[in-house]
């Protein structure tokens, strides 16, 4: 028998997509990956940026390392790199605005949907089954049910009925935070999509339990959905020594409403601790001058590179992450791999990673008063805290990568029959 060959489709490069190509490479399944830059670091052409100045090459090498894909030994990558490389060269040229390309909402027509688009034309050659993610499998999907080639739909985030149904309450909530909202104005063709990837899917991988729910609320058969957490990155995040004794809270994400942000300032505002600081990193996606307010009760820290989070993790004394509607949320995992206690909302991964009062604790959305609670109580309890943190970083090394990609090749495999051989 020929074992099944699987394809890959990702338009950009993250650790999940990089895991689960791996996780297929692993078993033998993957045929190939198919994305736009797909930025190979080893490659014998990066010596050329060292011949440009120091800055720029800097500059370039952020910008391609968030879209780096180094494929696995006998995996061919197949890029189609022009449309998300003008894209990018554009907004950081300060062109972007005239063709609307300086928001995140413009990936999905101007990358997403064309790669869609290519893959369906050439890439439904001589493989079992094709493995694709939201907003960029629709076209796929469709072709592949053509030719009998079975669709894998990974999910990173909730249906976008739960995602747009609470989104819109606060939007009603807080009316000067509404524009901030995405999910609150996702245009029709783009909902269309998402409900013909769903209906072309023949089973769905999501990351939390969170998701799973999102698609039950959706009728989705709970035999089609499997759920599987992703991995903490324990080698890359590791405890360090840290230098400031006072008490930190710390956020990592995009700064804004959807995460819940505004609950935690207003949790903090009102606390007033002596000694102790909240700490904002990420990219601020308030309204222009909304987030000034809480200048004088908290810090805030544009976008860092990546490998530069890790001494913002150790400097923290407890992760805080109150994300109204989240598919995971990575960054709880990261701080759990420097032994950092979490406090997160069931809305997150935290229930299928954590148990509430050992690794951190799990509070409700929008509850500005647990918020206080727990935030005093650790504030209170340092020595407790700390015992906290060596469960999450324990914890952490039990959820790691290779965990994930085990449980990932089992189930496509026993959903291709290869179980029974």
């Amino acid at each position: 028998m020929v074992k099944p060959q699987i394809s890959l489709i990702h338009p950009i490069s993250n650790p999940f997509s990089r895991n689960a190509a791996l996780a297929l490479a692993e078993s033998g399944l993957l045929k190939e990956i198919v994305t736009t830059i797909g930025y190979n670091p080893q490659s014998y052409w990066t010596r050329y940026l060292n011949l440009l100045p120091k800055n720029i090459a800097k500059r370039i090498n952020q910008e391609l390392s968030r879209r780096a894909w180094i494929p696995p030994d006998g995996v061919n990558i197949c890029r189609y790199p022009m449309r998300e490389t003008l894209r990018v060269l554009l907004v950081k040229l300060g062109f972007g605005g005239f063709w609307g390309l300086d928001k995140q909402q413009s990936l999905y027509p101007w990358v997403f949907l064309p790669l869609d688009a290519q893959f369906a034309r050439q890439h439904l050659h001589n493989i079992t089954a094709v493995y694709a993610y939201e907003d960029g499998a629709a076209t796929t999907f469709a072709a592949a049910k053509v030719k009998g080639i079975t669709c894998f739909y990974d999910l990173p985030i909730p249906y976008y009925l739960t995602s747009r149904s609470i989104q819109v309450q606060e939007a009603e909530l807080f009316p000067e935070l509404a524009n901030t909202l995405d999910a609150v104005k996702e245009p029709a063709w783009k909902i269309e999509r998402k409900e013909q990837e769903l209906q072309l899917a023949d089973h769905i991988f999501v990351a939390s339990s969170m998701t799973k729910s999102s698609l039950l609320e959706a009728q989705v058969s709970a035999s089609k959905i499997s759920v599987i957490p992703y991995g903490a990155p324990i080698n890359y995040f590791q405890p360090q020594l840290k230098a400031n004794q006072g008490f930190r809270a710390l956020f990592v994400g995009r700064v804004g409403a959807r995460k819940g942000v505004h609950y935690l300032l207003q949790a903090w505002k009102k606390l007033r601790l002596s000694n102790a600081e909240l700490l904002l990193v990420g990219y601020n996606e308030f309204p222009d001058g909304w987030l000034e307010k809480y200048a004088s009760c908290c810090r805030y820290v544009p976008s860092v590179p990546h490998r530069e989070l890790n001494s913002y993790y150790n400097s923290a004394s407890v992760f805080v992450f109150p994300s109204l509607v989240e598919g995971f949320g990575l960054v709880l995992l990261e701080a759990m791999a420097c032994g950092i206690p979490v406090i997160a909302t069931p809305n997150t991964a935290a229930p299928d990673i954590i148990t509430d009062g050992k690794e951190g604790f799990i509070i409700p959305i929008r509850n500005i008063e647990a918020l206080q609670e727990k935030l005093d109580w650790c504030y209170r309890h340092p020595q407790e805290l700390a015992i906290m943190g060596k469960a999450a970083r324990a914890k952490a090394q039990e959820l790691t990568w290779d965990l994930y990609r085990q449980q990932l090749a089992a189930v496509v495999s026993g959903k291709l029959g290869l179980d029974k051989n």
